[in-house]
């Protein structure tokens, strides 16, 4: 297992500082929204391509080389700054402050926070994985009761599926209508090109009439 850091979790304790240290909240935010500007750049590379897949296979090969070329010596200025705002390094910053834990926070996650970089198929952060749930605890006010275990299981595998046609820009009705309707005829043991990230190029079944 490889430990992944979330970006957002750490830009979060740099914001909070803002009301005890503006200047150099100020400045790692700024340092980070660099490194976000590499994300839009590979984002906006992706978004040329029509096909829901390609447009995945698009970014994940943007993001690795746009971060290699870009976020990789973003990242090694951002940590020398960090350091360098230490008071132990002669900076400013006192390590008990909002701002110092910020950083301490930041240096001791930083070979967690850099592994993005090294595959394209990472994310920066947390925030989609955290969003996700929001359609769950939305919806709990209208329906309440999901009537049994069985229901509640249902309800999680289609939340699942939801998610992920969500995560690869599938549109949820289109994906359930068909597959629903080419599972029975669909062979055992190639079931997973019916996944979400696959059903746009999985072959149609075939009609036995």
């Amino acid at each position: 297992m490889l430990e992944v850091a979330c970006l957002a979790h750490a830009r979060r304790k740099c914001y909070d500082a803002q009301s005890s240290d503006a200047a150099t909240s100020t400045q790692a935010l700024a340092y980070i929204r660099l490194l976000y500007d590499v994300e839009d750049q590979a984002k906006a590379l992706a978004a040329t391509e029509s096909d829901p897949k390609a447009r995945r296979q698009r970014l994940v090969t943007e993001r690795l080389r746009l971060r290699q070329e870009l976020s990789v010596p973003r990242l090694r200025q951002f940590k020398a700054w960090l350091e360098s705002q230490q008071a132990v390094h002669g900076g400013p910053v006192l390590p008990k402050s909002p701002m110092g834990a910020a950083i301490t926070y930041l240096l001791n996650q930083w070979d967690a926070l850099c592994v993005y970089t090294t595959d394209g198929d990472l994310e920066i952060d947390n925030n989609f994985a955290e969003r996700t749930p929001r359609r769950i605890a939305i919806g709990r006010a209208n329906w309440t009761f999901l009537g049994s275990d069985t229901g509640g299981h249902t309800a999680a595998v289609l939340f699942s599926f939801i998610a992920t046609c969500d995560r690869h820009g599938v549109n949820v009705f289109d994906y359930l209508r068909d597959v629903l309707a080419r599972i029975s005829a669909h062979p055992m043991n190639r079931l997973d090109e019916l996944l979400p990230d696959r059903w746009p190029s999985a072959p149609a079944a075939v009609n036995p009439n």
